[in-house]
């Protein structure tokens, strides 16, 4: 079950060494058990929530026992101090290491040239980040009004995020994630580096120019959103109605104006069509499936989050 307990003891086990997590474990839940047995209270999820409130913030207990001294940033802030770390190497590093891509692409035309700096990038963003935070965190403890303000914002179990089921890989997410991501790159480089060199010797994009003045935008936004959404869902920390609605919103706003592009034939570029096919007329029946198929990925998948949804268990 997912109850407070259990979060709060897998929030410090996976912090620990591998070797000692099963006796770590064992010893928390049998100190919160014997607790709250010991306090006889009648609501017993008000008294578990009062035990984890007094154990305090995993991640410093978490620390206290894999005996790793917090000295250099300090215990009161040593806990936002790694989720602040955490949140900004999962966003900005990424976020500048793509808005970096897309210029360096634009401005030089070069893909295979923007992906080399986009490592070059992300490493060092990534160090810039990791420096910079420490810094600032190591001289903020060193003020004690700031520390005092640190141990007033007291940890409470509200902040603990709910655990992914055991049988829920996060292969299959990940993957997502990455296919999503892939393809609103694809949409984006088909248009910037035109990968299509006709007979002529003209480079052409494979999508019609003229989406970008309308429905290319939705698709794309709806792209991104199912990218973020898969993250989200891969590390188990979104809300299963909040994330099955995002993702319904998500799949819409990228599915419909697709199925809508392709069934009116206005998805290729003509010039490209025309070099491909020759003489050769695609027949209607062949985008009337197309968009079908689309609708029915969109549908299907859909579908799925929300049974995710449904099949998740309420937090306590």
């Amino acid at each position: 079950m997912d109850t407070l307990t259990e979060r709060y003891v897998h929030e410090v086990v996976r912090r620990i060494p591998a070797a000692n997590r099963d006796d770590v474990g064992r010893e928390l839940h049998a100190t919160i058990t014997d607790t709250l047995e010991a306090r006889a209270e009648p609501d017993r999820d008000a008294a578990e929530r009062a035990v984890l409130t007094e154990m305090g913030d995993p991640i410093r207990l978490a620390a206290r026992y894999a005996d790793r001294p917090l000295a250099l940033i300090g215990p009161d802030l040593y806990p936002t101090y790694v989720r602040l770390l955490t949140l900004l190497l999962a966003t900005v590093v990424p976020l500048v290491t793509v808005i970096s891509t897309v210029a360096d692409v634009l401005e030089h035309d070069e893909f295979g040239s923007a992906v080399g700096a986009a490592v070059g990038t992300l490493v060092t963003v990534g160090a810039q980040v990791f420096a910079w935070l420490t810094l600032g965190f190591f001289l903020l403890s060193r003020y004690p009004g700031r520390a005092a303000k640190a141990r007033a914002a007291a940890w409470t179990p509200d902040a603990l995020p709910r655990r992914r089921a055991a049988d829920r890989p996060t292969a299959a997410p990940i993957a997502s994630a990455a296919w999503h991501a892939a393809l609103a790159g694809l949409l984006i480089w088909q248009q910037v580096a035109l990968p299509y060199r006709a007979g002529g010797g003209e480079r052409l994009p494979v999508l019609d120019p003229a989406l970008w003045s309308g429905l290319a935008w939705p698709i794309l936004l709806g792209l991104v959103a199912l990218t973020g959404l898969d993250v989200v869902r891969a590390t188990g920390r979104g809300s299963g109605v909040r994330l099955a609605a995002g993702y319904v919103l998500a799949e819409a706003l990228c599915t419909l104006p697709l199925a809508w592009t392709v069934q009116r034939h206005a998805i290729f570029d003509p010039r490209f069509l025309a070099d491909v096919n020759g003489g050769w007329t695609t027949p209607d029946s062949f985008y009337s499936v197309t968009a079908l198929v689309v609708l029915g990925i969109g549908v299907i998948e859909a579908a799925k989050r929300i049974r995710e949804a449904r099949a998740t268990p309420a937090p306590r």
